[in-house]
């Protein structure tokens, strides 16, 4: 088997691929053959040494990645939803980027058989975390008007979809005007595209008495403001800090810092008078509610299989150069998701 691996925290060059015998499954696990591999960008976060979870359930050594999609090799004992060829998706907690996956069978799902392995490869974290936000946090309610940062991303454009399921009025946000479209056909009611114009006077024109719900993956540049432009009664959902994070490979420590002692802190006691609600999502701190996350699993991929639900279009890159895939999702200019292809 080949996997990248990140012996200590740095730079690109920091991502490795290694050569190792293939996995051999022990009970209640199976071994995957990996088509593709999802990219996200917490696997840039994790190369970096600024993963918090990453630190704290595994530790370095590690091989990033939490999602990938091929067919079954190998079965373990006290296994009976799996049989090998079945193909396949799965879920897992790091290990990702690789050729051969071991996996709990828990995370092993059957691919609906209209999406592409790529495809697959790249549903599992963007959508599970739109569920998780939408479904067990926000708990949506038909006619709400929401506001999506990164609108054109992978978890932004899950977010557009599954809010559309749930009968909210979605505005998206994008950075570049090419984003515009993706969003839009993602289930966007309007979007803003903050190249073109400022965002907060437009996020104030489409929704004067404030948003429902603020989905915001930018950490300090936009967290302030997307408080402010929550309505009595709404919540504002953090899932990331990107804004925050460097665009050329190597962590900031004084500007990180900076952005550390800028971002705000918010009062319980002036959040009582306002009826807003400020709530997180990391998927890779809810072990404990496995169980819950399978049932999200299954509900998204109900949907992708009766094509309520679309997959993403899909960047593909050789799993050598997983580099160049991180380089690529940090620069700010993907729609969608990128995969490896091993």
């Amino acid at each position: 088997m080949k996997r990248i691996v990140i012996h200590k925290p740095g730079g690109y060059d920091s991502l490795e691929l290694v050569e190792e015998p293939d996995p051999v499954p022990g009970p209640g696990e199976g071994v995957i053959a990996c088509e593709a591999c999802g990219v996200n960008y917490a696997d840039g976060v994790i190369r970096m040494g600024l993963y918090a979870s990453a630190k704290k359930l595994h530790g370095y050594p590690i091989t990033p990645g939490f999602e990938v999609a091929g067919r079954v090799v190998a079965v373990g004992p006290e296994v009976e939803d799996i049989r090998e060829g079945d193909d396949v998706l799965g879920v897992s907690l790091f290990h990702g980027y690789t050729s051969h996956l071991r996996i709990p069978a828990l995370g092993v799902f059957p691919r609906p058989a209209n999406l592409e392995p790529v495809q697959a490869a790249t549903v599992p974290t963007v959508f599970l975390t739109a569920w998780w936000m939408v479904h067990r946090q926000v708990h949506p309610e038909p006619g709400e008007t929401w506001l999506v940062h990164s609108a054109a991303g992978g978890v932004g454009s899950a977010l557009l979809q599954v809010g559309r399921l749930a009968g909210a009025r979605v505005v998206g946000v994008v950075g570049a005007s090419h984003k515009v479209e993706h969003a839009l056909a993602m289930g966007a009611s309007e979007v803003v595209d903050k190249s073109r114009e400022p965002l907060w006077p437009a996020a104030e024109r489409l929704s004067p008495g404030g948003y429902q719900a603020v989905f915001d993956a930018n950490g300090v540049a936009t967290l302030a403001e997307s408080y402010a432009h929550v309505a009595p009664g709404g919540k504002l959902v953090v899932y990331g800090f990107h804004s925050m994070l460097p665009r050329t490979g190597r962590v900031n420590w004084l500007a990180l810092a900076r952005d550390w002692f800028r971002t705000p802190r918010f009062n319980p006691l002036k959040m009582s008078g306002q009826n807003r609600s400020v709530m997180a999502a990391n998927l890779s701190y809810l072990q404990s509610r496995a169980p819950t996350l399978r049932e999200g699993m299954l509900w998204l991929l109900e949907r992708f299989s009766s094509g309520v639900l679309v997959p993403l279009p899909v960047e593909r890159w050789p799993l050598a150069q997983a580099a160049e895939a991180q380089k690529r999702i940090e620069s700010g200019q993907t729609v969608g998701k990128l995969a490896l292809i091993p």
